[in-house]
């Protein structure tokens, strides 16, 4: 049986119109840095859009939009550089450190064999308070209004320190 292909038109029909214009702003910012997309089914998320960077095999991509249900949209950020800009994430407001706060902790401080081989978890802090997290529930955000610029700043930061790196292994 072949795989249905899904469109971004697919993902975003059941979308709010704040969601879709926070969502092709993301799509604009990212495809501009030469980012990857893939749209996908999973068990987990359902329809999932995420942008891997150029030139890399890595799965995890700099981000990927998630739609639950009709109007709730999340992303997840995959802040791998996070400690390359320690201000962006302090000034996250209370609402998106609460959601950072309620994802699981990492595994792999306390059962170094129940999580995956590549998973590094965050160890970051925000506002002098400390955080280790998992990997892929971390920066996992509702998209909302009151959120979208520190969403925006985080995703903009990442990509910059993700050049970064590509260019000194130039």
């Amino acid at each position: 049986m072949a795989r249905a292909k899904y469109q971004i038109s697919d993902f975003l029909a059941p979308a709010n119109d704040g969601n879709v214009t926070f969502f092709n702003h993301v799509h604009k910012i990212l495809l501009g840095g030469g980012y990857k997309t893939k749209i996908q089914v999973t068990k987990t998320d359902g329809l999932r859009i995420s942008y891997h960077e150029p030139k890399s095999k890595t799965t995890a991509g700099i981000i990927a939009v998630l739609l639950f249900g009709e109007k709730s949209m999340k992303v997840r950020i995959y802040g791998a550089n996070h400690k390359a800009y320690p201000d962006t994430v302090d000034a996250l407001p209370k609402h998106i450190e609460n959601q950072i706060a309620k994802a699981p902790n990492c595994l792999k401080s306390t059962h170094p064999d129940k999580c995956w081989k590549g998973c590094r978890g965050y160890d970051f802090q925000i506002k002098g308070k400390r955080y280790f997290k998992c990997l892929t529930a971390c920066f996992l955000l509702d998209v909302d209004e009151a959120s979208v610029p520190f969403l925006l700043g985080l995703i903009e930061k990442e990509m910059i320190e993700r050049e970064n790196l590509r260019e000194m292994t130039l």
